[in-house]
């Protein structure tokens, strides 16, 4: 899952970044409104984490922007103001949830994996393939019954190409879903994280390299 956290508290925005990092998210953090609506105009978001009151571009016009811009990114609201009417006021903007300051990270983690399940086709609780499984709520990996311990880079690659269902995932893609802007797209991250994987889940191999195409299940 590929997220932004749009918050101008930097404290706030940075302990987020690396709590979901945490989760195995690939995270972007802008601290103004004018950053964040250029950095989700530039990247596939699986959901905005925005902060109502930014600065420079207010959080209401981020939003009230996303989605005149028809963009596929779920919005998730974040503000001081627990009020009905702010409530209102921000599910109106198009916000696709709205969770009120201060929170607990459990919570918004939880409702981040509800935003993110409804940016795709309905999926299946736990991932499978053969004998490999997948229960991305528990983060937790087994084959054959047998738990495996993932990185959470190395798990948020396996869960993207659990999610083709078969269907070939691009090193680009993988850059996009799994890293964030600061990952260099030249670099062999992909192929080694690849790597790794094949190593920890045994055999017979899971994950099938399609030369010049990328890498599938």
């Amino acid at each position: 899952m590929r997220v932004l956290v749009a918050e101008d508290e930097r404290r706030v925005a940075q302990a987020l970044a690396r709590g979901l990092r945490r989760e195995g998210m690939a995270v972007d953090v802008a601290y103004d409104g004018a950053a964040a609506l250029d950095k989700a105009r530039l990247h596939p978001y699986d959901v905005v984490v925005l902060d109502r009151d930014l600065p420079l571009l207010h959080g209401d016009e981020v939003c009230r922007s996303l989605r005149a811009d028809e963009s596929a990114s779920r919005v998730l609201m974040l503000t001081a103001a627990a009020g009905l009417d702010d409530l209102v006021g921000g599910l109106a903007l198009g916000a696709d949830d709205y969770l009120a300051k201060p929170f607990a990270f459990a919570e918004l983690l939880a409702r981040l994996r509800a935003l993110a399940r409804r940016s795709h086709p309905a999926l299946p609780a736990t991932l499978r393939s053969g004998d490999l499984e997948l229960d991305p709520a528990r983060h937790a990996v087994t084959r054959a019954g047998r738990p495996i311990e993932l990185t959470p880079k190395e798990f948020a690659v396996l869960e993207a190409l659990l999610e083709a269902g078969g269907a070939v995932i691009s090193n680009d893609e993988l850059v996009e879903r799994v890293w964030d802007e600061n990952a260099d797209p030249f670099t062999n991250s992909v192929r080694m994280a690849v790597l790794r994987l094949r190593r920890k889940l045994g055999d017979p191999p899971v994950i099938e390299t399609v030369k010049g195409a990328g890498y599938r299940v």
